[in-house]
């Protein structure tokens, strides 16, 4: 009933936002086709009961203006005319290394070393025995552990900064990373073992960088060994000592007990001299992060060697896609230090967010300029992301559409209402499953969680998993990497079997003249797989194990569900349910299985 004056009230439309598509003058029907992402047959339909002739009707008809905006518009869509527009490139506000130094302006600086070696041939021995050498009221290690990187200063006044580097052979990229960032690598070989893989790798990494070599013949104590033996197998990987006429220092020692180890790092001060290493003590601090790691108490946290200029509190520094204001340095003691020359090596307070090992740190002038700088690396870092997104949708467009042209072409001489017809009954059931169920993977596959301490160790297992070549036999993914404990959303992350539901509530549903129970669950964790064996818990007793009759979704059968989503099951077997029972998804694995990757180690 309507009041007189009262106006009548009217249900408002909500509104949607139309598809936009771009036209032109004199477009072809495969062109409008291709801009309103549809194949030529939506235009031919789109254009029924229209004065068109159809049957005349081809992909490179050129139509009318009319045609072109019906099509648009009965298909549900918007139209806007093309309009030639220039593209204002956006400016590069990145920074970059300054160029090389005056000559004059050059400065001699301590050599950076890294210590390389097969594992369990005593490199982490001797790198301890080198920093105990250098403690003299202190006993605290502090952050040695983290910081990877300590000076050690000979009697004489010289001064050497050590780097370490893991030795497992898992960690070649870290290794890597150390020869491109130090001046000089000794080479840690047991005199009873000889040359090993890793040995081997190290050596390759030394040459690739251009590094020299000292060796150190460790373990020269034991019994058995022969460092000359060492010596000999040097030679077959281009590693030519002096006592073969070669330039490579090789000095006998013993990590363990402390021999020698003066006569190795006068060995390397000596080398040293040899390559004059200078550098520039002042301007914008220019370095490298050897390490990275997130500290509960000071946050995101960096070891920097420092390579040209001197870094000190305050400074504003980009690295990365992230940037800093110093607020703290701490030498390989933990100690408060004020700054940093070159080849230093000091951990860096004051990062907005962690920035990855390896990545080159340098000074600007201002917080707003490392802004500048982190806004157009985190865009180019966009686009380059767009463009190689973009070129894997052109591959499968490109794909698609041969395809599309393969199947039409055996239609070609039918009349498009023959065609769309032959199509149906060709595809009527290739989406009868449901895409949630269409997804599932019918071989292996094994989600992983890479977690770690620092971010050098996360980096070197990701570039392991690279590798992994053995995707056929089982399909190997990395659901989440990230620095830190693990929590307990990762480990709910990785519970992709083992799933549990909860009974929420108990009913019966007809089946034909039976009734059958049913089972309102919802799932706590992981997720319930309907191929998977199930397991009824009561009160911590299991009354039933066996399989699933059904799994439904919204009256849908599905194969799976997931966290968080209810679902109703009934079972293969004579059991009730009672609210409160919990159903465990589990898996049932007969025998170990191997893949053929071969990881290195």
């Amino acid at each position: 009933m309507q009041v007189k004056g009262q106006k009548k009230s009217q249900k408002e439309k909500p509104k949607t936002d139309k598809q936009e598509v771009e036209i032109r003058q004199r477009m072809t029907a495969a062109a409008l086709a291709e801009a309103m992402n549809r194949d030529f047959d939506h235009v031919v339909e789109a254009l029924l009961n229209t004065s068109v002739d159809l049957d005349s009707l081809e992909p490179d008809s050129v139509l009318e203006e009319r045609w072109i905006k019906e099509v648009v518009t009965r298909s549900g869509m918007k139209f806007r005319w093309a309009k030639l527009s220039e593209c204002r490139e956006r400016p590069n506000r990145d920074v970059h290394r300054r160029p090389p130094p005056d000559p004059s302006s050059l400065v001699p600086r301590p050599p950076v070393v890294t210590i390389m070696g097969h594992v369990d041939h005593g490199k982490t021995t001797l790198l301890d025995s080198l920093r105990k050498s250098q403690i003299v009221s202190t006993e605290a290690g502090g952050i040695t552990q983290h910081i990877g990187a300590f000076l050690v200063q000979l009697p004489t006044g010289e001064k050497i900064t050590f780097l370490d580097t893991p030795g497992h052979a898992a960690f070649s990229s870290m290794r890597a990373r150390g020869a491109n960032a130090t001046d000089i690598i000794i080479l840690v070989v047991a005199a009873d073992d000889g040359i090993m893989n890793q040995t081997i790798e190290s050596i390759q990494h030394a040459k690739k960088a251009g590094v020299p070599i000292i060796v150190a013949v460790n373990k020269c104590d034991k019994l058995q060994a022969d460092p000359q033996r060492v010596k000999r197998e040097l030679l077959a990987h281009d590693v030519v000592c002096e006592e073969f006429g070669g330039d490579v220092q090789a000095i006998h020692i013993s990590a363990l007990k402390g021999d020698n180890l003066l006569a190795l790092t006068e060995a390397t001060v000596t080398l040293a001299e040899i390559l004059e290493l200078k550098a520039e003590p002042t301007g914008a601090v220019e370095g490298l992060i050897i390490e990275s790691r997130t500290d509960k108490g000071k946050g995101p946290v960096t070891t920097v060697i420092v390579q040209r200029g001197t870094l000190k509190r305050g400074c504003v520094l980009v690295a990365g896609n992230t940037w800093a204001k110093v607020r703290f340095l701490f030498d390989e003691n933990g100690r408060a230090v004020t700054e940093a020359g070159p080849s230093s090596a000091v951990e860096v307070v004051g990062w907005k967010e962690l920035p990855p090992a390896g990545e080159v740190v340098l000074g600007v002038e201002s917080e707003q300029r490392a802004r500048e700088a982190v806004d157009w690396r985190t865009y180019e870092e966009e686009q380059q992301k767009l463009q190689e997104e973009q070129s894997v949708i052109e591959l499968k467009q490109k794909v698609h559409l041969d395809e599309y042209r393969k199947e039409r072409a055996e239609l070609a001489h039918l009349s498009w209402r023959q065609r769309k017809s032959a199509l149906y009954r060709a595809n009527k059931s290739k989406f009868s499953v449901r895409p949630s169920e269409r997804t599932q993977l019918d071989h292996p596959s094994l989600p992983l969680i890479v977690k770690g301490d620092v971010d050098g160790s996360v980096e070197a297992i990701l570039n392991i998993l690279d590798s992994y070549d053995a995707q056929q036999q089982c399909e190997l993914k990395v659901v989440h990497f990230g620095i830190g404990d693990v929590s307990e959303n990762d480990v709910n992350m990785a519970d992709t079997f083992a799933g549990e539901a909860s009974v929420l509530a108990m009913f019966e549903v007809s089946v034909g003249k039976k009734k059958v129970p049913v089972a309102g669950c919802r799932v706590q964790k992981g997720q319930l797989d309907r191929r998977l064996k199930f397991r009824l818990i009561r009160e911590r007793n299991t009354i039933w194990e066996g399989s699933l009759v059904a799994l439904k979704q919204h009256k849908d059968d599905v194969l799976t569900v997931k966290t968080g989503m209810d679902c109703g099951l009934s079972i293969d077997g004579d059991v009730s349910f009672r609210p409160g029972d919990i159903v465990v998804c589990l898996e049932e694995l007969d025998s170990p299985q191997a893949t053929a990757w071969d990881p290195g180690f």
